[in-house]
């Protein structure tokens, strides 16, 4: 049976494909300008807007319910590290849109930024699919596990009207020909 971190644990594959495309898009340093802001868009709405929001608005609000501290322990870790991604993202749009005008010392900021949040992300990921969700398979029963993957479900279902996992799934894919 698919478990609601097993869920999660899948599109983080996705999301760990799309880190080792910015790395090599940083090793590169000539990665071209479309593909990198493809890859910001894919984090904003696949890692951000889609797993992020299930983790966010669904499962770590349950396992404060279960007594996990929500303000530290590993659930605050997690969200502080969701926020710090969201920064690095930021910073390399911004640095983007500095270069687009012949800014070039802008692009060092932009593979800086790819390269944090790469990093930052195959860490997380780790804590993520080492301990938190091993956490939370030990205090969700199996009636809660299948409540909130049907929460997930429902989620997914929603975002799919704004955006399609499976286009952007497919987007990831194909940046992975071109970089790894």
């Amino acid at each position: 049976m698919t478990t609601a971190t097993k869920n999660l644990e899948n599109d983080h594959e996705h999301i760990l494909q799309l880190t080792d495309i910015m790395l090599a898009m940083t090793k590169k340093q000539s990665a071209d300008v479309g593909h990198v802001e493809l890859a910001l868009d894919l984090v904003r709405e696949y890692a951000d807007k889609f797993h992020h929001a299930k983790e966010e608005d669904l499962l770590f609000p349950l396992l404060g319910e279960k007594g996990f501290p929500v303000k530290n322990g590993p659930v605050g870790v997690m969200l502080a590290e969701h926020e710090e991604g969201r920064n690095f993202i930021k910073g390399a749009a911004e640095a983007i849109q500095s270069y687009k005008p012949g800014n070039k010392e802008a692009l060092t900021t932009v593979f800086r930024n790819l390269s944090g949040f790469a990093l930052l992300l195959q860490n997380h990921i780790y804590k993520e699919n080492n301990i938190l969700f091993k956490m939370a398979d030990e205090a969700l029963n199996p009636a809660e596990q299948e409540r909130l993957l049907k929460q997930f479900n429902l989620a997914e279902s929603q975002a799919e009207t704004e955006f399609n996992a499976e286009n952007a799934i497919k987007k990831i894919e194909s940046l992975a020909t071109i970089y790894l």
